[in-house]
């Protein structure tokens, strides 16, 4: 806005140009393809924002006043600035249309989606890709919002999600499994071991409310985890920071398989519990079932073969 808070049209400034370069009305006016009256129009409105002349009309070509040589190396690096930014602009908007844009619980985003995307990429060329990584409830926040058009996170066919609408649907992209774990302790037994008989209540590291893995548990298991044998002694979103917790020795963790290979192979995490203690899980990837991009239907074609 200017003086009175008139309103600034783009043109002006273009038309102000033309106008300095030619020195004549007719031919700028010509050259900005608009008749010279309108064309006229626009130079006395521009003058009028800014409140001062910014043509000698007396001169013959018409020249600049001292207030228009002032302002017009401003106006012309202003318009080279917007257009550049235009430029950025557009490319923006055509790469994030390019990109494929993920969002991953924690675990996920660390245990299983680089060696995923790899199997995928042996199938598909893939552009850039984005992928945020947090707790589950803030990824299904991200996909309710629509600014993402994946969401990587474990599922059970009891536990209901906030995708479970009728505008997501999902692939089952693998299975994982929830297996009680603990540290092994001197003589290379378990430290910790679920015995619904024993005296002693059994040291749960446990997941937080936001957790997609503790929404799990929470259904599959409502009350066991808040009776005996168990006592949750500590509790975290994150399923990496309850694995290094139970390798120091705190007590059991419900870790996801797919993250914990390596430890059950070495024996620095044990089972901590029967087999009727195991909680299968799958790997999902939920999307919208409105049209995606080109790339990200793709994406979608492969993993439904």
């Amino acid at each position: 806005m200017g003086p009175g808070n008139r309103p600034l049209d783009l043109d002006w400034l273009e038309d102000f140009l033309a106008l300095a370069d030619s020195g004549n009305f007719s031919r700028a006016a010509k050259v900005r393809a608009i008749a010279q009256p309108a064309f006229s129009r626009h130079i006395k409105s521009l003058e009028e924002w800014v409140g001062v002349d910014l043509f000698d009309r007396s001169a013959q070509p018409v020249v600049l006043t001292e207030a228009g040589k002032r302002f017009h190396p401003a106006i012309d690096d202003l318009l080279q600035r917007l257009e550049v930014s235009r430029l950025k602009a557009r490319a923006a908007h055509e790469q994030a249309a390019a990109s494929l844009r993920f969002a991953a619980t924690h675990v996920l985003s660390l245990s299983f989606f680089p060696s995923w995307l790899s199997g995928i990429e042996a199938q598909l060329r893939l552009g850039p890709i984005q992928i945020m990584s947090d707790n589950l409830v803030a990824c299904e926040e991200l996909m309710l919002q629509g600014r993402i058009q994946f969401l990587l996170s474990h599922g059970h066919t009891s536990v209901a999600s906030r995708l479970d609408d009728v505008q997501y649907t999902f692939a089952r992209v693998s299975d994982d499994m929830l297996l009680p774990v603990t540290a092994p302790g001197p003589s290379g037994v378990p430290q910790h071991w679920i015995d619904e008989s024993a005296p002693a209540p059994v040291p749960v590291l446990a997941y937080g409310q936001d957790s997609g893995l503790g929404r799990i548990m929470r259904s599959l298991m409502p009350k066991a985890l808040d009776e005996a044998p168990f006592s949750t002694v500590f509790t975290a979103h994150h399923a990496v920071l309850l694995k290094t917790m139970a390798l120091e020795g705190r007590g059991i963790a419900w870790l996801p398989q797919s993250l914990i290979k390596a430890e059950l192979a070495s024996g620095q995490l044990l089972s901590a519990g029967s087999p009727k203690w195991h909680i299968p899980v799958d790997i999902r990837l939920y999307r919208q079932r409105t049209d995606l991009s080109a790339p990200a239907e793709a994406l979608w074609r492969v993993i439904q073969k």
